[in-house]
């Protein structure tokens, strides 16, 4: 259903806050999450450990070609709308201005670009990929007894580099232009609630939109984001534990795991109960400090001429990947058993899909005012430039001291994912391991609880139909509800290996059905962009006479005469004819066709006749559309014929529709028409005036014929 108009909202009333849920959505919802949350219990205690890597074999296997054929789609759709004519189309109303400028918006990008999952495998993945690549580049002949022959180590290091942005680059941040597009398009231009329904209401209509299928739109939406989220908290307290574990100040079990989830959890917690948003948001750009901070301390305690070189070469290794890949659904290991595809890209595009909602909705609420253009290429590349330089300095650090120093790599000649950050600083400075650690250590627990924060507003706006100011105690049961899931989820596996794998499930299970979601979504924003650009104007200025310079030098040959006097007469001569001329074509309108005052109106004319030019809106019309009035021959059009708006012409009342393009437009239509209404209730004493005012507001169709405007009344469909 809409989200209805926001009355203040009673944060701890439990009956005013279950009146404000939407139960059809929030109670399935919580429904299936508690089941999947037993069924893995369950599932873990009675097949162990295996079962999951089995249970994974079988997903990807079934939906893992569906996969990277709709993310790949992605991208050419988001370079497709970027570029094209719907790149204009401003997300907002068509004079609004950024609500941030270009510096903080790319800031709150990188933010969004940064998470506790960098931190996580900044340099793990580049060193798993440099031990085990994928077959596609990894292997490069055969021997004569069948065994693959690898590539060479600095090939193999630039491939690493090369798989891990590629995973990290345009495709991920494809899938969250998409759903940030969407949310952005349709409640700033179009006036609908901030909730993940909405988007498919160009396929369904706002009928079935507000029934059952926009509850299971939501449901699905909010299951793929706890599971997004709960796979990246995992992650980060399974690093938070490592890193305590490997400086010697804590020892590994359980009950420290558990411990630590609800330590953070209570934090996070403080922040939603007491609304210290404004101490929340300092924390996370000092968090976004001490992360550059400790990428800059890598860097140059480091081989940095080579990271600076690497930059160059890491940006081209990922531009030649990129087409490598893009397709790729069953590479291997090379030399070895096992999917790589699985066990990486798959798993990666599973996990991105699933955060989809919660990224889409954040960069959505940061980019209103921009155009689509800038949208999505500063969504593209602004996190892409990020990632480069991040895996760059962590990645390409690690790599370079396995190969030059070793002890990167655990006993078993393996990478302890959780591990790997903490070798990398041990090697990059001994002695300042213990400041390092502890900066590392911080900037994950930060993630997690402005993650675990932001994650819960998100869901609760889903769970309150798209209502922008949710009460807080729903916020506190999504946290809440969110660390039990990891809690459950890590304890699903007996090691860290095992939870990992556990973890990469559930996100992958989540965002099968999100994906269709997905598709649908771009299939949607397709059809109404289409339409926007068709009927977008295009403003063009026409200039009928010379410029002021050529004018005199024609004055001048006419006036056969250097004499000023005889050119004045002459030029005067000139633009009097040229008056004449303009009057009879444009009937006396002035350059904006508003009906002005006659006075006004011979004023325009004046400007319009010494400037030379005019402003036009040229809207393209579908040569099917035109139609020829049998009684003067001139074009006209059918307006139904021609155009179909997808989006039904619906009136909320709602702050999103008052504050979006269509309300606003909507609004001074209506202030347009009483003032009219009362001018003809009146007898006002210049009719023209509101008959003008009536066809501005519509299609003015300027027909040209042989290079001559025909006048108002030749132009004018009956």
């Amino acid at each position: 259903m809409a989200a209805q108009p926001e009355a203040e909202v009673k944060h701890w009333s439990p009956a005013s806050v279950w009146r404000g849920l939407s139960k059809p959505v929030f109670i399935p919802a919580v429904v299936i999450i508690g089941a999947a949350l037993v069924f893995a219990t369950w599932f873990s205690s009675q097949h162990g450990d295996e079962a999951f890597e089995n249970l994974n074999t079988a997903i990807v296997d079934g939906i893992g070609w569906w996969y990277v054929l709709i993310v790949t789609a992605f991208v050419v759709f988001a370079i497709w709308v970027g570029v094209g004519k719907t790149g204009q189309i401003r997300l907002g109303r068509d004079d609004e201005q950024p609500e941030f400028s270009v510096i903080s918006w790319f800031t709150m990008l990188f933010a969004a670009g940064m998470g506790i999952g960098l931190v996580f495998w900044g340099v793990a993945e580049p060193l798993n990929h440099l031990i085990g690549p994928p077959d596609t580049t990894g292997e490069v002949a055969q021997a004569a007894d069948g065994t693959a022959l690898l590539a060479t180590e600095g090939e193999l290091s630039r491939n690493a580099v090369g798989a891990t942005l590629f995973h990290w680059g345009l495709h991920a941040w494809a899938i969250y232009v998409v759903v940030g597009l969407g949310l952005a398009y349709m409640t700033f231009r179009r006036g609908r609630p901030l909730a993940m329904r909405w988007l498919l209401e160009p396929i369904f209509g706002r009928r079935l939109i507000e029934s059952w299928v926009g509850h299971v739109i939501d449901i699905v939406a909010i299951v793929g984001t706890i599971f997004g989220i709960v796979t990246s908290l995992g992650q980060g307290v399974q690093q938070i534990v490592a890193g305590l574990i490997y400086m010697g100040w804590a020892e590994e079990s359980t009950a420290l795991l558990n411990g630590l989830i609800i330590v953070i959890t209570a934090i996070a917690l403080f922040s939603v109960i007491t609304g210290v948003y404004k101490g929340l948001k300092w924390l996370s750009n000092v968090n976004m400090l001490m992360a550059a901070v400790l990428a800059l301390f890598v860097m140059f305690s480091g081989p940095t001429l080579l990271l600076l070189s690497q930059l160059v070469s890491n940006t081209g290794e990922y531009l030649i990947t990129l087409p490598q890949m893009a397709f790729e659904t069953s590479a291997g290991y090379a030399g070895g058993e096992g999917s790589w595809s699985a066990d990486w890209t798959i798993y990666y595009w599973g996990w991105w899909m699933s955060w989809a909602p919660f990224v889409g909705m954040f960069i959505a609420r940061i980019s209103r005012g921009r155009t689509i253009r800038e949208f999505v290429f500063g969504v593209l590349l602004a996190p892409t430039v990020i990632a480069i330089f991040w895996f760059t300095v962590f990645g390409s650090s690690g790599i370079w001291y396995q190969i030059n120093e070793g002890g990167m790599l655990n006993e078993d000649g393996g990478v302890t994912t959780e591990d790997a950050l903490f070798n990398l600083l041990e090697a990059v400075n001994l002695p300042l391991l213990t400041v390092t650690a502890a900066v590392a250590i911080v900037v994950v627990t930060i993630f997690f609880i402005t993650s675990a924060d932001s994650g819960s507003l998100v869901v609760d706006v889903l769970a309150n139909g798209g209502r922008a100011d949710t009460p807080r105690l729903t916020r506190v049961f999504w946290v809440v509800l969110i660390a039990v899931a990891a809690i459950v989820l890590l304890n699903a596996g007996t090691d860290s290996s095992a939870a990992l794998r556990v973890l990469q499930v559930s996100s992958i299970s989540a965002a099968a059905p999100l994906s269709i979601v997905l598709v649908l979504t771009m299939i949607a924003l397709i059809k109404v962009l289409n339409y926007e650009a068709a009927t977008m104007p295009r403003y063009v200025r026409i200039r009928r006479t010379a410029t002021p310079a050529a004018l005199v030098d024609t004055a001048r040959e006419v006036a056969g005469s250097d004499d000023d006097a005889a050119v004045t007469r002459s030029l005067r001569s000139m633009l009097s004819r040229q008056r004449r001329v303009f009057s009879d074509a444009l009937g006396g309108l002035s350059a904006t066709l508003g009906g002005l005052s006659s006075q006004a109106g011979r004023q325009g004319e004046k400007q319009g006749i010494m400037e030379g030019e005019e402003i036009y809106a040229l809207h393209e019309v579908p040569a099917h559309a035109t139609q020829v009035n049998p009684e003067t021959g001139t074009l006209g059009w059918d307006e139904e014929e021609a155009y179909h708006d997808p989006i039904e012409t619906h009136h909320f009342d709602t702050p999103e529709y008052a504050e979006s393009a269509v309300g606003w437009e909507h609004e001074q239509e209506q202030l347009f028409e009483d003032v009219v209404s009362d001018a003809s209730t009146s007898g006002d004493a210049q009719p023209n005036i509101s008959e003008r005012s009536r066809r501005s507001d519509q299609v003015i169709d300027e027909q040209i014929s042989d290079g001559q405007v025909l006048s108002d009344e030749e132009g004018t469909r009956d």
